[in-house]
């Protein structure tokens, strides 16, 4: 079978962490797929965008165009919407216009998630879902089936999966070196802006947990392949809802997991979006695993490179996550676990259309939709003990 020569990327929102919105960078998904359309040059690629606003493509747009410069990749781009309005059905019109082989990256507020997925996925797309794959597990099951049924490829974003550190910390779990697990220790936060600037308009339809500590809980499925029993989970509310963002500062889970050998550990989960705008980093992370032989510990923000500039904080660079590297020809590209974690997903469809892999192979590799029901899961029970002053509640898969 010849091989398919041209391919249509949409991505569908165009925010910070797609292309740096209200930041001096370019976020992640675009300067990824700049680069791996690079790095596909026999492909003839296509690349759409749809957002809410005009406002925002238009700084989109921009952000395109030197990012083109930057990188010495000229890439057709078609943005939606095309005129002065807001329209939050934009997306739709895109996909009535994108040509197929396809795939789509959705990039939205998480209560926008079901919806947006289900429309790319009876358009006939593979479907990229920055976590979470959507708000509760009923909505996740949705997904899964109508996937399944139209035998189509659907991946979460869980890019902590590609980080080196934890890749380390997942052979030392397989190898037996930390013998029989006990427990593990997540620290995860973020800078309060997060919530009062950059997501105010929908920060009030998530929580911590759900929008940031579910890549820990999907880390320690993947490290581990533990399913989890039950749930407890407590939180408090103070400086978000004087902001008038009703929701939690901060959220401490506990979750009880039964590896597949029936031994069970614990995990600790301690998660705000409060930290001061003056932290050296916008996230705070750090994960500890002990077991009966030995412990592993990872401090995710300090990984040994600081910068201290005239007029700036102090500043803890991650260099493994989304890094610009200039190369010698004078260009910059995008490296990183952030980074090769959309390259994955692009590699993954065109192997598809391609007939050199399968989605029953894919199945046993990736963050798929399926695989992510388990951190689904764990947020539902999360979400209940929360309502319910934080008792116990069994993980129902």
């Amino acid at each position: 079978m010849e091989a398919n020569k041209s391919f249509s990327l949409l991505v569908i929102g165009a925010g910070m962490y797609v292309a740096g919105r209200g930041t001096a960078g370019f976020g992640t998904i675009l300067p990824a797929v700049f680069d791996w359309i690079k790095k596909s040059s026999h492909l003839d690629v296509r690349v759409s965008c749809a957002a809410t606003s005009i406002n925002s493509i238009n700084e989109f747009s921009k952000k395109a165009e030197a990012l083109s410069l930057l990188t010495g990749v000229s890439v057709n781009i078609s943005t939606y919407p095309t005129k002065e309005v807001v329209d939050i059905n934009s997306y739709k019109e895109a996909l009535l216009n994108i040509e197929q082989p396809a795939a789509a990256i959705i990039v939205v507020p998480d209560h926008l998630h079901h919806q947006i997925t289900m429309d790319c996925l009876n358009a006939g797309l593979h479907t990229l879902v920055v976590k979470p794959l959507a708000p509760s597990l009923r909505e996740c099951l949705d997904l899964v089936e109508v996937a399944k049924k139209k035998e189509l490829y659907g991946m979460v974003e869980f890019h902590k999966r590609w980080d080196k550190s934890n890749l380390i910390l997942k052979n030392k779990i397989h190898s037996q070196a930390l013998g029989d697990l006990l427990y593990c220790h997540v620290e995860y936060s973020q800078r309060k802006s997060i919530p009062t600037s950059f997501f105010k308009s929908w920060a009030s339809k998530t929580n911590i947990l759900q929008y940031l500590g579910i890549h820990y809980i999907d880390l320690v499925r993947y490290l581990t392949n533990a399913m989890p029993i039950r749930v407890l989970a407590i939180g408090q509310k103070s400086y978000l809802t004087m902001h008038d963002i009703d929701t939690y500062d901060s959220i401490q889970c506990l979750i009880e997991w039964r590896l597949p050998n029936k031994k069970i550990f614990n995990q600790t989960i301690l998660a705000n979006w409060i930290d001061p705008e003056t932290s050296s980093a916008m996230s705070n992370q750090t994960i500890k695993f002990i077991g009966t032989k030995g412990r592993y510990e990872a401090d995710q923000k300090n990984r040994g490179i600081t910068l201290n500039i005239d007029g700036d904080n102090l500043e803890h660079i991650n260099p493994d996550f989304c890094m610009p590297i200039k190369q010698p020809d004078g260009l910059l590209q995008w490296q990183g676990y952030g980074v090769e974690s959309i390259h994955t997903f692009l590699n993954d469809v065109m192997a598809l259309k391609n007939s050199d892999t399968s989605l029953s192979a894919l199945s046993n590799t990736r963050p798929t939709f399926k695989e992510s029901l388990v951190s689904a899961a764990v947020i539902d029970a999360a979400n209940l003990s929360l309502d319910q002053n934080g008792s116990w509640h069994p993980v129902s898969l």
